[in-house]
């Protein structure tokens, strides 16, 4: 039964993403430094992050407990979601320091329920379906390149991530980043998770998978041009060749 109403669920959460995608081109999300009024009750910032993240970390170890079959893809898989999640849920948040600000109430129960959806069509066709069970996947070069992608990304996004927090820190408001991949592009955070979760489709090589990374893109692609263009507002001398989101290769 599962396998039979999953992909259209699917299709339709992914018709979502680009719905997402039409309205965050022309609607700054009201959080961080797009942070404004009218947007109804606020929690702290930290509170908002663990309450968004924390349900990614529990769906996928519960459906993957619930597996009959796990072969050494899905663990390796396994691990790589619970790494990205147990930080973003549970060490990011506390890595912020000084004030953490306050976000709508609404943008917490979106995440929630975005991540609530979004881990479990990934846990259910990885763990509950039995797909990539067989060792053979292991050697698959969708599997090694996805993997490698995901690796790259989360690096550079926690470099990235490193280096905005260590400005944060100096409590003198939002500066310029200068630090190595933002030489190249404003938002190389932004950049390293699209890499990550199109890794993840590779290395699934699912239509779950593709999913993700559709709506990682859809939701991170517009707030990494709102990023770009608040700094050309707020900062005269902002470098002019920096890029949004994809450096300029040539």
């Amino acid at each position: 039964m599962l396998e039979v109403w999953l992909k259209p669920a699917i299709l339709a959460w992914m018709v979502l993403g680009g719905i997402a995608l039409g309205v965050l081109v022309f609607v700054k999300a009201p959080y961080g430094r797009h942070a404004r009024t009218g947007w109804g009750p606020t929690i702290p910032n930290r509170l908002g992050w663990i309450l968004m993240e924390t349900p990614s970390v529990v769906v996928m170890a519960c459906l993957f407990l619930m597996a009959d079959i796990r072969g050494p893809c899905t663990w390796i898989l396994f691990a790589l979601w619970q790494a990205h999640y147990i930080h973003r849920a549970w060490i990011f948040p506390f890595r912020v320091k000084g004030s953490p600000g306050r976000m709508p109430l609404f943008i917490a129960v979106s995440g929630l329920s975005f991540n609530l959806v979004n881990a479990f069509i990934n846990g259910a066709w990885l763990f509950l379906l039995g797909n990539r069970t067989d060792p053979s996947w292991l050697h698959d070069p969708r599997f090694l390149a996805g993997v490698l992608l995901f690796v790259l990304g989360m690096v550079i996004n926690l470099i990235s991530d490193t280096h905005l927090l260590k400005l944060r820190s100096e409590n003198r408001g939002y500066q310029v980043p200068r630090h190595r991949l933002f030489q190249r592009v404003s938002c190389p955070n932004y950049l390293g998770e699209i890499m990550e979760w199109t890794g993840w489709a590779l290395a699934t090589w699912s239509l779950p998978g593709l999913a993700f990374a559709t709506w990682t893109v859809c939701n991170l692609a517009p707030r990494a041009h709102a990023h770009h263009r608040w700094y050309h507002q707020k900062f005269s001398d902002y470098p002019k060749d920096r890029k949004a989101l994809i450096p300029k290769v040539f």
